[in-house]
Parts: C-alpha cells; structure tokens; sequence
C-alpha cells in the first residue's frame, strides 16, 4: 500500500480575487499615508470642521505634536503599503 503525499502543509497559489483585494489595500494604506503626511501641515487643517465643533479638542488639534503623530502614522502606512506590494509581488 502506497500512502498519498500530504500537501496539506504548501500553501496554494493566492486567488485573483485574493490579488485584487490586497491590490486594493496596498492602494488604500498608501492614500491615507499620504493624505496623513501632508494634510496636517497644510491651512485647509486649521480650518475643518472638527476643532470648530469641539472645542475642548482645539488646543491638541493646533499642537505641533499632535500633528507629527500624525504624520508618523502616514509614515507607516506608507511602508506597510509597500511592504505588502513587495509580498505580493513575491507571491506571484
């Protein structure tokens, strides 16, 4: 008697639609990077609507501090995007 091979520990090849959805993400994590890196520092920031409508919330929304969390968080996002196109592009 001849025992089948188990396969069970490869992984299988990722989907189109698995690639299509990760694609999307990695599209999605570098916009909100990118969005979180620049728009804190520009005017439109000062002049939202969210400082105007709580005020107790304006003295850490103009804090430079506050604002290069921020950009720290865009930063990630950033490398995490390309991170995950570099995984992709090695799982193809």
């Amino acid at each position: 008697m001849n025992p089948t091979p188990d396969n069970s520990n490869q992984p299988s090849a990722p989907s189109l639609w698995t690639k299509a959805l990760s694609l999307v993400g990695v599209v999605l994590c570098f916009e909100v990077g990118v969005f979180l890196l620049v728009f804190p520092w520009m005017d439109a920031w000062s002049q939202s609507w969210f400082p105007s409508q709580h005020i107790w919330l304006l003295d850490l929304w103009e804090s430079n501090f506050f604002r290069g969390a921020l950009t720290g968080l865009g930063a990630i996002n950033i490398y995490i995007s390309f991170a995950e196109m570099m995984r992709l592009l090695r799982a193809s």
